[in-house]
């Protein structure tokens, strides 16, 4: 099953990675992000890519220029995320055949990335456009466009957004912070996906 999750690894560092993303595709989240504001984001890419790639798309995020989507690409990155909406960037990254996820906030951002090619929207900071927002953004999206929320979201309200139009989510300090047990990070991992199963069995 393909969730709609990302799990964002903000911090990160090469030793530990591999563990880590081991422990969250276990749990059943297959996209995993590592933003390039971590320790050596691109060795973490690598070593991550490597040993996952057959079974989870890894990618980067906070990715702001052009150069930064060639250099995730070629450390074995299969898509960019990033914090706006920057239509070089978005173009850039769906020439060389990866997953742009950038980040809109206004209907105006929205639709500039959805005309460059981008594959889904990333809503950040969700808090910002709340509950009330995304429904009224949702309803002048054209159809089938996908919306994941990011930014202040975690089991505890995944019911109310995906209620609210969202697609899916991209789960950050709620998951995993430097320093946090891979134990801890698992068992965070399983709550979210737990409760992201929850609502789509009931509907």
């Amino acid at each position: 099953m393909q969730r709609n999750l990302i799990a964002i690894l903000r911090g990160v560092r090469p030793d530990e990675a591999e563990a880590v993303t081991a422990a969250i595709i276990d749990a059943g989240i297959s996209r995993i992000e590592v933003p390039l504001n971590s320790p050596e984001p691109l060795r973490s890419i690598e070593i991550m890519a490597r040993a996952f790639s057959d079974v989870a798309q890894i990618g980067a995020g906070t990715v702001l220029t052009v150069e930064q989507v060639a250099a995730v690409s070629a450390a074995g990155g299969s898509f960019v995320v990033s914090p706006n909406c920057f239509s070089d960037v978005i173009e850039a990254t769906r020439m060389r055949g990866m997953g742009s996820f950038p980040g809109v906030l206004t209907p105006s951002e929205c639709f500039t990335a959805l005309r460059c090619g981008a594959t889904a929207l990333k809503v950040f900071p969700a808090t910002m456009m709340g509950i009330e927002g995304l429904k009224a953004i949702r309803a002048v999206l054209p159809a089938g466009t996908q919306v994941l929320m990011v930014g202040g979201v975690d089991d505890s309200n995944f019911a109310q957004w995906l209620a609210a139009g969202a697609d899916g989510f991209g789960i950050g300090s709620a998951l995993y912070k430097p320093g946090k047990r891979v134990a801890d990070v698992a068992a965070a991992a399983q709550r979210m996906v737990a409760a992201y199963d929850q609502y789509h069995g009931g509907q």
